[in-house]
Order: structure tokens, then sequence, then C-alpha cells
């Protein structure tokens, strides 16, 4: 089983990020192993202090006015190996090693399966 590994962030770095008129920012969550783009949810400042606290990804859920901690119950957990935030600070990358089936509430593995122009059944 992972373990849960905080992430150091200093003051600056989180001032460096930059939230929508909402309050909040995309975060790309991607496998460690293998760099696949497992999904992508949304944080306010909140969330991403929990998650580099904590070493568990957790967002902000737009619809249900709510954070949530990826995998509380599904199981299918995330646990970050790394955090960055791009060139202009208002996206940022987690780098997860995923448990469980995967990240998709679908039950895919990544939330990004159909590709525009594939042939469907």
């Amino acid at each position: 089983m992972p373990l849960a590994t905080p992430i150091a962030a200093n003051e600056a770095d989180l001032a460096n990020v930059t939230f929508n008129a909402e309050g909040l920012v995309p975060a790309i969550v991607q496998e460690v192993g293998t760099g696949e783009v497992l999904m992508m949810a949304w944080m306010n400042e909140d969330s991403l202090r929990r998650t580099l606290e904590t070493g568990r990804t957790w967002f902000w859920s737009r619809s249900r006015q709510e954070y949530w901690c990826k995998g509380e119950t599904s199981g299918d957990r995330q646990f970050v190996r790394q955090a960055f935030y791009d060139c202009d600070g208002d996206t940022l990358l987690l780098v997860v090693e995923q448990e469980g089936r995967g990240a998709c509430h679908t039950g895919e593995r990544s939330c990004f399966y159909r590709a525009f122009g594939a042939e469907t059944d």
C-alpha cells in the first residue's frame, strides 16, 4: 500500500499560484510511473494546501460546493509524489501514485479515454 508523503512548499511558491475569479486553479493529475494524464480537477487555495500537507489529492467540487479527497469513497486513492505550478502560475501539475482501478468515476484508468475521430461500436 502506498504511503502519503507531504510535499514541502513555502509561502513564496504558494503566492506564485494564480487563482481565477472564482478562487480556483485547474490541477492536472499525471501518473508517476507512466506519465499518463489521469484527470483534471479544480483546487482552491485550501485544497492545494491540504494536498501538499497530507500527500493526498484534495479538490474543490464546483457542483457540490465542497472539498473531496480522491478515493475516499471509491478506494481509488492518489498519493502525491511531486507538485508543480506552470510558468504563469495558473495551472498545477500533480504527479501521483494511483491506487485502485483508476482515476475516472466511470471505472476507466484515465478520464481521457475518449479520442476525437475514434470509431465507435
